[in-house]
Order: C-alpha cells, then sequence, then structure tokens
C-alpha cells in the first residue's frame, strides 16, 4: 500500500525540484581550488588524493505550520535517494510572546525528520513598508545569510496556490501592472536561490499530507488576524468571491499568475532590447525613440532607468512612471518629476535625464 494521496503529492512536488537543482549543480559544479598535479619525478612530494566534492546541500525554510512541515517532510524523504543533503532555517520573528519557545519546538521537529543542519535564527522586524512587508523583509535576509552560511545550493519555501491567489489579488489592489499579477515565481532570488514546489498544490494538500504523517503543526495567529491584510483576504475576501463567483477562484488566479508572468519576462527581455536603441552616446534617454516603443515597452524602459539612477524598486508606483511618460507623449513645457530615492526625472534637449538630484 503506497502513501496517502497527499503525502504522494507533495513528494512528487519536492522530487522535481531536487530534480531540477541536481540538473543545475551538475552543469556548474562549485569550483575549487586545487594544486595543479605535476610530472611525476625523483624528489617530488606526491599529490595527496583529491577530496570528494561534498552532496549539494538543500535547506527548507520552515516556520513550524503546516505548508512547510509537510515540504520539510518530504524533502527528508526525498534527499537520501538523490544523494543530496538537506537542513531546516526556521525564523523568529520576535512578533510574539513565547516565538523563541516556538522557534526552538520547531527544530527540534526537523531535527526529528533527519534535516541537518537545523538552525533557528532571531530576526529584529523593522517598520518599512508596514508589518507583514517589514517581516518578510528581515525573513528573506534571515535566509540569505543563512544559505551562505552554510553553502546551500537552494532554500525550499512552502508557498501554495493558495498563497499565490492571494499575491495576484494584492497585485491587483495595488494596481502596479502586470508583474504584479504574476505572483511568485518558482525560482526566484539571486542565482535561483528559492524554489517554491507547492505552487501548484493547494493549501490543504499540505494539511492533509502533515494529519496522514502525523506532524504536529503550528498555526500562526497572525494569519486569522484581522489587523493584517492578507489575513483579511483569506478569511473575507476570497471566500466572498468564492461565493460569488463560484468555486475555481484560486486555480483561475494562480493561472492568471503563470500567463501574466510569461508575458511581462517578454515584454521586460523587449524592454532590454529597445533600452540599448534609444540611449545617447551620454547614456540619456531619446524623446522621440522612446515615443515610437509601444506604451508598455516604454514604461518598463523608463522604469529600469529610475531604478538604475537610484530609485528603490519597491517605492516605485505605476503614477511615477506615468508622470515619466507625460514627459515623452505630453510635453508641454512642464518640470522635472521628482521620484522616490532622491532621483529626478527631465526633459532636455530633446533628450530625458533621470539622475539623482
Amino acid at each position: 500500500m503506497g502513501p496517502h494521496p497527499a503525502v504522494a503529492a507533495i513528494r512528487l512536488a519536492v522530487r522535481r525540484v531536487l530534480h531540477d537543482i541536481l540538473d543545475e549543480h551538475t552543469r556548474n559544479p562549485g569550483e575549487h581550488h586545487r594544486t595543479p598535479a605535476g610530472p611525476a619525478g625523483p624528489g617530488r612530494i606526491p599529490e595527496a588524493p583529491r577530496e570528494r566534492e561534498p552532496s549539494p546541500l538543500v535547506l527548507v525554510a520552515c516556520s513550524g505550520g503546516a505548508d512547510s512541515m509537510a515540504l520539510a517532510s518530504a524533502l527528508a524523504f526525498e534527499t537520501p535517494r538523490l544523494g543530496v543533503r538537506a537542513g531546516a532555517v526556521t525564523v523568529d520573528h520576535g512578533l510574539q510572546a513565547g516565538s523563541d519557545l516556538r522557534a526552538t519546538e520547531v527544530t527540534l521537529r526537523l531535527r526529528g525528520l533527519g534535516l541537518d543542519p537545523v538552525e533557528s535564527i532571531a530576526v529584529t522586524v523593522g517598520r518599512d513598508g508596514g508589518p507583514e512587508a517589514a517581516a518578510r523583509d528581515a525573513r528573506y535576509v534571515a535566509l540569505d545569510a543563512a544559505a551562505e552560511r552554510h553553502g546551500a545550493v537552494a532554500v525550499l519555501l512552502g508557498h501554495t496556490r493558495d498563497d499565490q491567489a492571494e499575491t495576484v489579488l494584492l497585485g491587483l489592489a495595488r494596481g502596479s501592472g502586470i508583474r504584479s499579477l504574476s505572483g511568485m515565481a518558482a525560482v526566484s532570488g539571486v542565482a535561483g536561490r528559492y524554489r517554491r514546489p507547492f505552487l501548484r498544490l493547494d493549501r490543504q494538500t499540505a494539511r492533509k499530507a502533515c494529519m496522514a504523517q502525523s506532524l504536529p503543526v503550528w498555526d500562526d495567529p497572525h494569519n486569522t488576524d484581522p489587523a493584517y491584510t492578507r489575513s483579511r483576504l483569506r478569511h473575507e475576501g476570497l471566500p466572498a468571491l468564492e461565493k460569488a463567483l463560484g468555486k475555481g477562484v484560486v486555480e483561475a488566479l494562480a493561472r492568471t499568475a503563470q500567463l501574466s508572468r510569461d508575458d511581462a519576462d517578454a515584454l521586460d527581455a523587449w524592454a532590454g532590447r529597445a533600452e540599448a536603441g534609444v540611449r545617447d552616446a551620454d547614456g540619456r534617454l531619446e524623446c522621440a525613440g522612446l515615443h515610437a516603443l509601444p506604451p508598455a515597452v516604454r514604461r518598463r524602459v523608463l522604469r529600469r532607468a529610475a531604478i538604475d539612477a537610484g530609485a528603490p524598486a519597491g517605492s516605485l508606483f505605476a503614477r511615477h512612471i506615468e508622470e515619466v511618460d507625460r514627459l515623452i507623449t505630453g510635453w508641454r513645457g512642464q518640470g522635472a518629476i521628482n521620484l522616490p530615492g532622491r532621483v529626478v526625472a527631465r526633459r532636455q534637449g530633446g533628450r530625458l535625464v533621470i539622475r539623482q538630484g
């Protein structure tokens, strides 16, 4: 008798991602310094045997919730069969009383699964961008540091199809364009560090897998706290949409994310090529060349130029780019446009100049 269907589903998802990681690792193995071998002869010291390159290490980011515990259990099951080492990191945000004890309990559970190394990292959450964004930023800084410290080739994250649907709706509410609708990428981060195996699985599958394996899980009270936007969306917004539109909303939103990501990637690539054609010898953007571009491509060129000049990507919104775009499409002699990061965009002699003020 095989494993529970939910357990089989999560293991298959993790196995596929591990195969991708191993393929990439085989194509681009880590470079190790070795002393070149010289010719053998009298008086020469024989070269020491070369050390075998260690198996690649994959970490799982685990909060102790159902999604990440299901992911951790699947990783622990699959890695010995593939010759991969598996470890885990749990991040203590310090936002709730007893969070340090919770982190300790999670590390014990992870070690009980056979994961090694297992590390708990306490972080200080700032205030920039609101509590949810600040906690996310602190978490990724900690995960990046852990991956570097342990030499991990990848970090697995337990985001599910439900999380993807919520992310698409949040992007829609911001009105920031098609990139916001593309949700979370299956592969992201520097050199593809972050992997999300569960984006095609729903939240209930992960929870059922934990129940089938008798895995204890921790339900974060923030996930049901109406003070948080994502919590309200999860418990009020999405149920209301399903009531009005019928079942299948989550699947449709996740599918929209993938289609939007494909379109956004294609437009970004087009913008990258177009930018080289509209820059003059001094690096300024030619307004006539920009005007000839399709609006979706032109705005991407303008956004890239603003970020290159020092505007923080997270603070650069659609309304900022629209104002800069009017310097191209609605030129009436208007003054400079102030952008985040003390970046200023102005039109001078048929050229668009974007630089810090």
